[in-house]
């Protein structure tokens, strides 16, 4: 019990002053990035191939570099491309199944270092995946009030394997996570600015049965713009849209019935609904159709002619959409046609209803080596003690949220429900395990927001003080040690078999 009081009065003496406390608030964050930026900047050239995917974005944003459009490549062009000879490339048109946004910012990787570089394939990537630590950060301060578990979230996302090799390799997903999260904190902040102006508006005027149509919501606006980069990426981030669209009506009927508006309800709905959907529906819409400017600035895109060329355009009451729409239109339904039947079985695949199991993880890359019993690999497996931990955690934010009530909580578990959800409605539809990453800062924010229930407040017994600050210094040592062991498995470091073998704690893990 003195043990506890000790702990929290050398904590007090610590930060005494206003000079020390801002140093402490700075220096968490700031340092969990920087270790972030370690992990994922070093070596991040290795291995000098184009490992899974990186086979189509790479090269796909190489030729939106050069043609501002997705051209098709040589059969078997991943050796010359990785020898350097990058401009094999042909001028015809690729089938691509993803908006242009991630492979644009791949490509200015390409543009910095060159496409000969494997550097240049992936900085961009890990400049995301540094940033949305970061940002995490900076949701967890918004969320929690606290430098401590502001940085325990931030160095979770640091040290976890998935987040490590996502951000270390040229694929779209980081970028979803990114700009989802970013649409994330954008929503807290409307949260607050929103019913600060719903307080002043009652306490000026409250005599509308209906409450007042809030126009003046910069932050939904900047949400709509995220949710519609998110969706450029990936077609994915629709549901973070739609998701977050629903969650911001929930909040603002609530609102309105604490405030004491009479018809919160069809108020939020007929009055309020409407003007949300304009701040932010629209402007998505806007962002995704401009993320395609490549392909409606040049005419050698796929199905840039196909109204012109084929003599499919619109007929009758259609007939005045411009060709140019007409064709986009064409491309978007070709696409959408394209997910909801791509069943083509793959061996890494794996069912949505295992992601939380942590059962099947993806191999992004092997090796073995040509003289001794050793391999290279890299394996998207997430750091197995915080994934089932914060798994675990779920189940205890869905009983405070029916509990208590707890608006964090319910701001979390919707991050959640947007990333995951929606994939359990395509059971036949082939999907991987490294999905998951557009929902994992929630899923470690729910980490964090139980480990401060473990932690506990000053106002504690020292008896159960003491024991939470065991707890967690316990769990958060575990968790780096496990992170340092699995560190060769994220990053393609040499490794002999036994020391691999050793890593196959379930039979998918091989």
């Amino acid at each position: 019990m003195v043990t506890a009081t000790r702990v929290d009065a050398w904590w007090g003496r610590m930060l005494s002053t206003p000079r020390r406390r801002t140093m402490w608030q700075w220096a968490g964050p700031t340092g969990v990035t920087l270790l972030a930026a370690i992990l994922r900047l070093w070596n991040l050239g290795h291995p000098h191939a184009l490992v899974l995917d990186e086979t189509y974005y790479v090269k796909d944003a190489y030729t939106l570099l050069n043609l501002g459009y997705e051209a098709a490549w040589p059969n078997n062009a991943d050796p010359d491309f990785e020898a350097g000879r990058v401009d094999t490339f042909t001028t015809d048109p690729s089938f691509v199944v993803h908006p242009p946004l991630g492979k644009w910012l791949i490509a200015l990787g390409l543009a910095s270092f060159g496409a000969e570089s494997s550097v240049g394939w992936r900085i961009s990537t890990a400049i995301a995946g540094v940033v949305a630590v970061a940002l995490i950060c900076l949701a967890a301060q918004l969320l929690f009030k606290s430098t401590v578990l502001t940085t325990v979230a931030g160095g979770l996302m640091a040290i976890d394997g998935q987040a490590i090799v996502m951000s270390r390799v040229a694929m779209l997903d980081n970028f979803v996570m990114l700009f989802a999260l970013l649409g994330f904190i954008t929503i807290l902040l409307d949260r607050r600015h929103s019913q600060g102006r719903l307080a002043k508006w009652m306490l000026r005027d409250g005599r509308s049965d209906w409450g007042p149509a809030l126009w003046w919501r910069p932050w939904l606006v900047a949400a709509g713009v995220f949710f519609g980069l998110t969706a450029a990426v990936k077609w994915s981030g629709l549901y973070f849209l739609a998701a977050f669209a629903v969650y911001t009506l929930g909040v603002d009927a609530l609102a309105r019935r604490r405030a004491g508006v009479p018809f919160w309800l069809s108020g939020t709905i007929l009055k309020q609904g409407p003007v949300s959907f304009l701040l932010t529906v629209p402007v998505a819409a806007a962002v995704y159709v401009a993320s395609w400017r490549g392909w409606f600035t040049t005419s050698g895109g796929y199905y840039r002619q196909w109204a012109q060329e084929t003599s499919n355009s619109w007929p009758g009451a259609l007939a005045w959409v411009p060709l140019d729409w007409q064709n986009f239109w064409h491309y978007n339904v070709s696409v959408y046609n394209f997910h909801i039947g791509l069943s083509t079985p793959h061996s890494y695949q794996a069912d949505p209803w295992s992601w939380l199991l942590l059962t099947r993880p993806t191999s992004f890359y092997y090796d073995s080596c040509e003289s001794a019993p050793c391999a290279q690999l890299i394996t998207s497996l997430a750091n197995p003690i915080m994934w089932w931990a914060a798994v675990g955690a779920l189940v205890y934010l869905m009983y405070r949220l029916v509990r208590f009530h707890d608006w964090q909580v319910g701001l979390i578990l919707m991050g959640v429900a947007a990333g995951y959800l929606p994939w359990l409605l395509y059971p036949d539809r082939t999907v991987f395990q490294f999905y998951t990453i557009a929902f994992e800062p929630y899923l470690l924010l729910g980490l964090t927001f139980a480990l401060g229930r473990v932690l506990g407040t000053r106002n504690d017994a020292p008896w159960r003080r003491l024991s939470g600050i065991r707890l967690l210094a316990i769990f958060l040592i575990f968790a780096v040690l496990v992170s340092a062991y699995f560190f060769p498995v994220w990053t393609g470091l040499t490794m002999p078999d036994l020391f691999i073998r050793s890593h196959y704690w379930l039979p998918g893990w091989r």
